[in-house]
């Protein structure tokens, strides 16, 4: 696997990094299997000493804020239940598992009883064997009937890579049974000649939301012979499915019950899901059924050793002269190479594509530096990637030929990487629930494990690792999504119509709001009442209407100019600022420049360059509100919530010296706006707390802008959101409440349920944010409270005192339910949101990957 160097200038850059001593150095064995890696030979060092190795030196060790012990925990063993075929726990016992781990015990037995579960237990707790023993039981069962097909199963993933993880699995453990049992994937890269044979043959399909909404449920007459057989439907990763992307989800799975029901099947639901809070509760949510839990873990647990990482301050300054902290980019490349060297096996998880091409390039550079050998064994996993790229890596990271890799959270979910010993977390991912499942993708074989959160220059980041208890003390978050939400409902009203007529009886399946939408439906000439039922009334697909991820259309196509070669695929909403003119894309380690952007067509044309920057896009937001649903006083300001239109426009796209992110220069872009109605928590204040703040106009936009980007930068503790998922504008006097303004608001059509969670923990949220602005050591704001990584303003005005007398005169007319242990409850209770390689999982978002402005005297994340 060849790829390019860094392009010109960005080794001066990368001076700071210092690769540790080879004093442990692995040696390059030569006489091992394939299937091995050379780490694997040697003994592994315990968690703690690894650590030690990491933060040899004064100055690396004083970067640890807070290092949290996990300690080993012994397994509780059962037996399966009698009802599972013999056959498959002989297969089971084949594969070297002996007993079933009690979690696991009782998860099939309530499958057998017909009745959904959810399995939700730690990373590596063996819940895909929960599932399958009972799964398995069936197909064999089926298999005998006189056409061999009387059960099938149906396993949906989020992600093409853990279908086909799961696939390569099953096929493993299934060996024994012989042709019982015969699973396929299939998904947008399944060839076409492949596909009818899984439509007549397979009975384990193995499959994607996606897959499901576009092609399975719109052809269902041509898989009639596999519905009218489904015994269980698999749902792997289900804590995935949240916000906008899950509420879409929940209709699909609606569509599917119709669809079995009306070929005579009730198919089971299996659930499997990382730890979180209320588990049934969100499966409930998500499939429309009832669903039993099993939450109680009783796998054994290696020790795990975590440690939270802040990088040190560097003597540059960056706007406004703020003080500039190490990237967490560079930081995490260092570790990457240090552990690599040292010849220990692990991922670097990263919030972006672009941070993952990153940081295996400059981790290669490092690497080649000290054996050019080692440089070919860390690499780039992200989406985007060609099919056969994909299944390379995966097959070399199973192998061992790699060693270290930096991913997306493409890896975050079930896929086995088993044998790793360290994890780097590069910038929190957003939620508790996916910071554990990216720890818990080391020591998944039992052995203990290391695992470094390395904190970015952002005000949560920074308020994380200098308040651990936020992340150790407190629970993993519910999962929240709203089938109800119209923007979602009536596209799948439609096709549901179209895949069957919609009777009065069906209704119900699709939940209260179903009935209210079919007027409006039928108003915009998509359905028609025909005696009994309503019918999809035009030629075009109605499964077309939506993208279930939300990415706003098709994908852009990357290719390269003068080859023709399709390099990858950039998502439609991620094209405006990702892949614009004049924009640096990385791809596969290769640095190439973009020289045009045809919307119509969705392809941007590339060639390959070495520029010695990033880019950096900037928009213009204007936000007016639609209509106020809820509103409390906050003294003599309000706290309101309800509908808003967000209009949005890149014009510009900023040039960013590699490491330091310095400006080099701007340039101006000619797209088109876009619109977006969503909805919003927005705050107002009155001259009265004004004058009691000590604001004055010349201060006011500063003040008001400084507390916009540290509510934002703090939201995702709260609602758990992502950042790049909401948005914010703040305006001095705003036309439509007539006073000083924040809003902050959801960035998916419709609303995802973040701002919904801003409004209710709102007294918690403020009052965080005011915390994190007031403790920042900086002297008028930095990174790590008020800038914003995604500003269209440049950060422009920024005023930080200010903002926190604001804040405090806010706060102190907060009503009393808003705030103490009422809110926290609140806020265990019912959470969270993304993507990855969810809603918005995949689209390039770097710690400095997309901006927003206003016009002047407001301002805008």
């Amino acid at each position: 696997m060849a790829f390019n160097h860094l392009p010109a200038g960005v080794h001066d850059a990368l001076a700071p990094l210092s690769v540790m001593p080879v004093t442990h150095s692995v040696p390059m064995a030569k006489n091992l299997p394939p299937d091995r890696s050379p780490a694997d030979s040697a003994p592994r060092p315990s968690p703690g000493a690894l650590l030690d190795r990491l933060t040899a030196g004064a100055s690396r060790a004083s970067r640890i804020t807070h290092t949290e012990h996990l300690p080993p925990r012994v397994g509780r063993h059962a037996v399966w239940p009698d009802r599972i075929r013999a056959e498959v726990i002989a297969a089971v016992r084949a594969a070297g598992i002996g007993h079933p781990w009690a979690h696991q015990a009782r998860a099939a037995e309530h499958a057998l009883d017909g009745e959904s579960v959810v399995v939700a237990t730690g990373t590596a707790s063996g819940k895909s064997l929960a599932y399958l023993t009972p799964v398995l039981s069936a197909l064999l069962d089926g298999s005998e009937a006189p056409n061999g097909r009387g059960a099938t199963a149906l396993y949906l993933a989020p992600t093409k890579a853990l279908a086909a993880d799961q696939c390569r699995a099953v096929k493993e453990l299934s060996q024994p049974l012989g042709h019982s049992v015969r699973a396929a994937v299939h998904d947008g890269d399944t060839p076409f000649e492949e596909r009818e044979w899984i439509r007549q043959y397979a009975n384990y399909v193995l499959t994607n939301p996606d897959m499901l909404h576009r092609s399975v449920l719109p052809s269902h007459a041509r898989w009639s012979s596999f519905l009218k057989s489904l015994k269980y439907v698999v749902v792997d990763e289900c804590h995935t499915y949240r916000g906008v992307f899950g509420s879409h989800v929940a209709q699909v799975l609606r569509r599917l019950r119709r669809l079995c029901a009306r070929y005579g099947a009730s198919p089971v639901f299996l659930l499997a899901s990382a730890t979180a809070a209320e588990p049934a509760v969100a499966a409930r949510r998500l499939t429309g059924l009832p669903v039993v839990e099993v939450a109680d873990d009783a796998s054994p647990r290696g020790e795990l050793v975590f440690a939270l990482w802040e990088p040190p301050l560097t003597e540059l300054h960056g706007e406004k002269g703020a003080p500039v902290r190490r990237t967490a980019t560079a930081e995490a490349a260092d570790l990457l190479t240090d552990l690599t060297v040292q010849g220990v096996r692990s991922v670097t998880f990263v919030r972006s594509r672009r941070g993952a091409e990153l940081i295996s390039v400059i981790a290669q550079e490092r690497l080649a530096e000290v054996d050019h050998s080692l440089a070919r064994r860390v690499a780039a996993y992200r989406g985007g990637y060609l099919p056969e790229e994909r299944r390379a890596l995966e097959r070399a990271l199973h192998s061992g030929e790699l060693l270290g890799l930096a991913a997306t959270n493409a890896l975050e979910l079930g896929v086995d990487i088993s044998g790793l010993d360290a994890v780097v977390i590069a910038g929190y991912p957003g939620t508790r629930a996916s910071l554990w499942q990216q720890a818990g993708r080391a020591g998944r074989s039992g052995q203990g494990a290391l695992a470094v959160m390395v904190a970015r220059d952002d005000p949560l980041d920074t308020f994380l690792v200098h308040h651990p208890e936020a992340l150790f003390d407190r629970p993993v978050e519910s999962t929240v999504l709203d089938p109800d939400n119209p923007y979602v409902l009536a596209p799948h009203l439609c096709a549901a119509a179209e895949e069957l007529p919609l009777t009065d009886e069906d209704l119900e399946l699709f939940g209260p709001a179903a009935s209210g939408l079919l007027p409006q439906l039928e108003a915009a000439k998509l359905l028609r009442r025909r005696t009994r039922a309503w019918h999809w009334t035009r030629r075009e697909r109605a499964a077309d209407l939506t993208d279930i991820r939300g990415e706003g259309g098709r994908p852009v196509q990357v290719v390269e100019d003068g080859t023709g070669r399709l390099l990858g695929t950039v998502d439609a909403g991620a094209a405006h600022t990702t892949v614009h003119e004049g924009a640096v894309h990385l791809h596969q380690g290769r640095t190439y420049l973009v020289r045009s952007l045809d919307l119509e067509d969705s392809v941007a044309l590339v060639e390959q360059a070495a520029p010695a920057y990033t880019t950096v896009a900037r928009d213009t937001t204007s936000v007016s509100v639609l209509e106020t649903d809820t509103e409390i006083p906050w003294g003599d300001g309000r706290l309101c919530y309800g509908s808003v239109e967000v209009t949005n426009q890149v014009v510009s796209f900023l040039r960013r010296r590699v490491i330091t992110g310095e400006v080099l220069g701007e340039t101006k872009l000619d797209l088109p706006p876009r619109t977006l109605r969503t909805r919003a928590v927005w705050w107002t204040v009155t001259e009265d707390q004004l004058d009691r703040a000590r604001i004055n106009p010349e201060i006011l936009g500063g003040a008001l802008h400084a507390a916009e980007h540290a509510s934002i930068g703090m939201l995702p503790l709260f609602a758990t959101c992502d950042r790049w998922d909401i948005g914010g504008v703040s305006v001095p006097l705003h036309p439509d409440t007539l006073l000083p303004t924040v809003f902050v608001y959801d960035g998916h059509p419709g609303g995802a349920g973040f701002a919904e969670r801003a409004f209710h923990t709102a007294g918690d949220w403020l009052t965080a944010t005011r915390q994190a602005i007031a403790s920042c050591e900086c002297e008028a704001g930095c990174p790590s409270c008020i800038q914003s990584p995604k500003c269209g303003n440049g950060n422009e005005p920024l005023h930080k005192r200010g903002a926190v007398r604001l804040l405090t005169v806010l706060l102190e007319g907060a009503p009393a339910k808003e705030s103490g242990t009422a809110a926290h409850r609140t806020e265990a209770g019912r959470t969270e949101t993304d993507r990855t390689e969810t809603s918005r999982t995949e689209t390039d978002r770097t710690e400095a990957d997309r901006t927003g402005g206003t016009a002047a005297g407001a301002g805008r994340e």
